[in-house]
């Protein structure tokens, strides 16, 4: 019986049907594993920096009003003699300062009588104040700030309409009337608003949220403390008194929860983060990677079997894969073999088609290239500008006319050792001497141009010159100097440069008491607005001095500039203190640096 023809197609649905059949059932069945415990650590791991952050921003809120606390005590009760003086203005200006999170400032002598409240206020009529918990546990504990649980304020009479829950901050204070001291006891009524700001938006995911608990369990905030207070809802804030800092998993009414725990320095008080088990979330930068292997190693699974399946395809595949292999040497003139069945054919052209546009690929490629080096080049060359050489040029041709030899030798010297140390044969780190003998002998040329318009003064400790310094950092900034600060002055220019070491730091300053600059102009030099440069500079400018050290050695080096319109500039330039050689010997520069 005559065997029926299969075609490709046919044959490739097939057995890639049964394939990716059993392909899928083995994904489905790995990702659900990975995933169920990709996801748990994930959703541990965010919801504990989400309560670290939290815990930041209370610690942060705890601390300002600890020192509001502080600067009453010691900048205003302490030092002050009651019996003569009123402390009244001192704590009326720190309460219009801290009024957003503080409602009432009171102070109380030890046998409960005020002595001050800020804003005025007066004590409810029949309430003792020795008898409140705030007030005994100050003077018990002397020595210690203490937080009450939220409440309505009750301390005093208020003419408004509605009720304001505060957090109560109270301290023993020492007291002075006279030539006696005693003790009494500062009370702070922080807003409970405040408070519940810091937890606005914060949640754990779909179904989550966060509170925030005393050291023994009572709740201070909740998102739901009315359902709580009414008896729909119950909080288990008792038993995660007890947990440590971390995550933990619990059982509370049926449901499985993740707990995220993290305790508040000095109040002991924990905040709580509860996310129910269920919530799931596949945002994780470790998830997707782990899909991505998974679907590449698929990719190469099923790599594997077409390999077996175009081994069993007749000659005609055979020949084009032959072609191909010639294709893959580089040979990309090679004819390429067309036969078989439709399929195939039209496989042989689609690689024709390939071959002819990777030819067309390459031709752009290699065209790109050379006009990316020429743009190179050309970038390079546009940073040595041609009228500063023919400025110089003219110098000298004036000084050899009126038979100054030896000054145009001079300028000619210098010349050709600033051109020298420009160029450096490509090297973009040179030492701190030859980047000190570049910016002099710039100098000179410009000093012989403008006439001895402005001194220069280089100052450099001989621990320095060794060092390592970026090339060209210190000419664009001295020639700023020049043409921007001293160009249109009348004379007695000064230009000061110094070099020294600190530490692992290398420091270089360029100074000038030329023109100056405003706030804003400093700014816009390190800014990515077009600045327009003198047409006589180099077009190397601030900005680009900054980013290259930066690029070089890292962020935490570069330029800081100090101006004053009509006084002058300072320059100060930060680089790490590396010995050239040291640096020549391992071949590198620093983490930015590509030399």
């Amino acid at each position: 019986m005559e065997r029926k023809n299969i075609s490709i197609r046919y044959t490739i649905f097939v057995y890639f049907t049964v394939t990716a059949l059993a392909a899928s059932l083995l994904i489905t069945f790995s990702l659900y594993q990975r995933l169920s415990t990709q996801v748990g650590e994930m959703v541990q791991e965010e919801n504990q920096s989400l309560i670290n952050q939290v815990a930041r921003s209370v610690e942060s809120y705890l601390l300002t009003v600890m020192k509001l606390s502080d600067s009453l005590y010691y900048g205003a009760v302490k030092n002050a003699d009651l019996s003569s003086e009123s402390i009244n203005n001192e704590i009326t200006l720190l309460y219009d300062n801290n009024k957003d999170n503080v409602d009432n400032i009171a102070l109380f002598t030890q046998s409960g009588t005020m002595v001050e409240s800020v804003p005025a206020a007066r004590l409810k009529s029949g309430l003792d104040v020795t008898r409140e918990n705030w007030f005994i546990n100050a003077l018990e504990k002397t020595e210690n700030q203490h937080f009450s649980y939220p409440h309505v304020q009750y301390v005093f009479d208020s003419n408004e309409n509605q009720y304001r829950w505060v957090i109560s901050l109270s301290r023993a204070v020492e007291l002075t009337e006279g030539t006696s001291t005693t003790q009494g006891v500062l009370l702070v009524d922080l807003s409970y608003s405040s408070l519940e700001h810091l937890f606005d938006g914060v949640t754990t995911g779909k179904g989550g949220y966060v509170y925030l608990i005393s050291n023994d369990g009572q709740i201070l905030y909740h998102p739901k403390i009315q359902l709580i207070d009414s008896g729909r809802m119950q909080e288990n804030n008792l038993v995660a008194a007890d947990y440590k800092d971390g995550n933990h998993r619990e059982e509370f009414q049926g449901e499985t929860r993740i707990i995220t725990v993290k305790s508040i320095g000095y109040t002991g008080w924990k905040i709580i983060g509860v996310t129910p088990k269920n919530v799931v979330s596949l945002n994780s930068i470790k998830t997707r990677l782990f899909i991505v292997f998974l679907i590449t190693l698929i990719l190469f699974i099923l790599a594997l079997i077409n390999s077996y399946i175009s081994s069993r395809i007749t000659n005609p595949i055979k020949e084009l894969e032959k072609s191909v292999g010639v294709l893959e040497e580089g040979n990309l003139e090679t004819p390429i073999s067309i036969g078989g069945s439709y399929e195939i054919q039209h496989l042989g052209n689609s690689i024709k088609n390939m071959a002819k546009q990777i030819r067309v690929l390459m031709d752009d490629i290699v065209a790109e290239h050379e006009a990316k080096r020429k743009q190179e080049f050309d970038t390079l060359q546009s940073q040595i500008n041609p009228h500063f050489l023919y400025n110089t040029l003219d110098i000298i041709v004036w000084m050899i006319e009126n038979e100054q030899k030896a000054e145009a030798v001079k300028a000619v010297t210098a010349l050709a050792r600033f051109f020298r140390i420009s160029l450096s044969k490509g090297k973009s780190i040179i030492t701190v001497k030859d980047e000190l003998e570049h910016v002099r002998n710039y100098l000179m040329i410009q000093q012989m141009r403008f006439k001895n318009k402005f001194t220069y003064e280089i100052d450099a400790t001989e621990e320095c010159l060794e060092l390592a310094s970026l090339k060209l950092v210190l000419q664009p900034l001295v020639e700023n100097a020049i043409y921007h600060g001293m160009e249109f002055m009348d004379g007695d220019g000064e230009i000061i440069l110094k070099v020294w070491k600190t530490g692992d730091d290398l420091y270089f300053v360029v100074k000038d008491n030329g023109l100056g600059m405003t706030a804003d102009q400093v700014a816009g030099l390190f800014s990515d607005q077009v600045h327009v440069t003198s047409k006589k500079g180099s077009g190397i400018g601030v900005k680009n001095v900054n980013e290259r050290i930066k690029l070089y050695f890292g962020e935490k080096y570069g330029l800081t500039i100090e101006s004053e319109p009509d006084e002058g500039t300072v320059i100060l330039i930060h680089l790490p203190a590396v010995p050239y050689g040291s640096m020549i010997e391992k071949n590198t520069f620093m983490p930015g640096y590509h030399g």
